[in-house]
């Protein structure tokens, strides 16, 4: 995506009591030198946040999202704006003064502590009597079901026990906010979704404002409250993530959407009398779009289009066909749909397809924006 992408378009922040709101940014920026010039990686941030709200930033790496949150921890000062965590403009606060608990992605536990040790080391520098910290240790060790493992070390533990004791140093000092710098980027991918899992209990038990940082779409949709997608440093788009499937703002956000290429959005893009169809791009979901030859109903002909299949996929109960306008037409024309698992469509047909047009957009060009919003 170009630098051409507009700030955010659909900004579901505006409507945030003041009242309710737990972390604040304001026209948050970033600077740094590089080589004698400036390098802006956070551009003009804005967010409210509500109490005990799960935030997740999503986005590329170098995008912004993990400098960001940086800037919240206070690791990082702002060249411009403000952070104010519950009413209070932490500018100029150390790290440690900000009440906030940050787990990072290579869990940051000492390798010569035991779990237990681990634990209760933040109450440990704050001088909590011992008595305190013991009693903190063993109901944070319940919450997360390691109390069986507060007499190993780190090095004992496997990726999954070791996430939840870095975790548990993070809740032992019950912060006012969590910040996440993708916690879950080392482990495999089953053990990633059991730790999505986890983390969705935790933050329902816990109940505290949460701001996660991951280049993972999934894991966004699947965690958050809502999605602050990022792209250049700048905030595209933040809503819930249903919002954001469904509506988002600009090419960017539409990400893995299905994007027709030009011979498609000639054909659809005229029928909806968009005006200059190549100045536009038409997308839909690849699960928006039907094969008709297995659906016994007709389709108005504007909402339909002819495709070449390349590929046939099947997965489970659907399949993803691998569609071209023709069949001399480039790589890069072509796109997928999901549809039907009863699809008989084989590589080398030609086969019309129907889009729900009520699910679909046309995009500006050149700026990125979604017109249909």
């Amino acid at each position: 995506m170009s630098d051409t992408t507009p700030q955010t378009t659909l900004d579901e922040s505006a409507d945030v009591d003041d009242r309710d709101v737990s972390l604040r940014l304001e026209d948050v920026t970033k600077t740094f030198e590089d080589g004698g010039g400036e390098v802006v990686a956070v551009d003009s941030v804005s967010m409210d946040i509500r109490d005990g709200e799960f935030v997740v930033l999503v986005g590329p790496s170098g995008c912004g999202k993990t400098t960001t949150l940086r800037m919240i921890a206070g690791l990082e000062d702002p060249t411009e704006g403000r952070v104010v965590i519950h009413g209070e403009d932490v500018l100029g606060q150390e790290p440690r003064e900000r009440n906030v608990a940050m787990v990072f992605q290579n869990y940051a536990l000492y390798p010569h502590k035991t779990v237990r040790e681990n634990l209760a080391f933040p109450l440990a520098i704050r001088k909590y009597p011992k008595e305190e910290r013991a009693s903190r240790v063993q109901e944070v060790a319940e919450l997360l079901d390691i109390a069986e493992l507060l007499d190993r070390r780190p090095g004992d533990l496997s990726g999954g026990q070791q996430q939840r004791v870095a975790l548990g140093r993070a809740i032992i000092r019950d912060p006012e906010v969590f910040l996440f710098d993708e916690p879950l980027s080392n482990l495999d991918a089953k053990l990633r979704i059991e730790m999505r899992t986890e983390l969705n209990k935790l933050h329902a038990r816990v109940g505290k404002t949460s701001v996660y940082v991951t280049h993972d779409q999934e894991e966004a949709m699947t965690l958050s409250d809502r999605v602050a997608v990022m792209n250049d440093g700048k905030l595209q788009q933040i809503a819930p993530p249903q919002t954001v499937y469904e509506r988002p703002a600009n090419l960017f956000v539409e990400g893995e959407a299905v994007r027709a290429t030009r011979a498609v959005l000639q054909t659809l893009g005229e029928r909806l009398q968009a005006g200059d169809a190549t100045d536009l791009v038409f997308g839909v979901r690849p699960e928006d779009v039907t094969d008709t030859t297995v659906v016994d109903e007709s389709f108005p002909p504007e909402t339909t289009f002819d495709a070449y299949v390349t590929v046939v996929e099947p997965i489970g109960a659907n399949k993803d066909l691998t569609l071209a306008p023709s069949e001399s037409a480039p790589e890069d024309e072509e796109f997928t749909v999901r549809v039907d698992a009863n699809s008989t469509a084989q590589p080398g047909d030609t086969v019309t397809f129907a889009v729900d047009m009520s699910k679909a957009h046309l995009f500006d060009r050149a700026t990125g924006e979604n017109l249909t919003l």
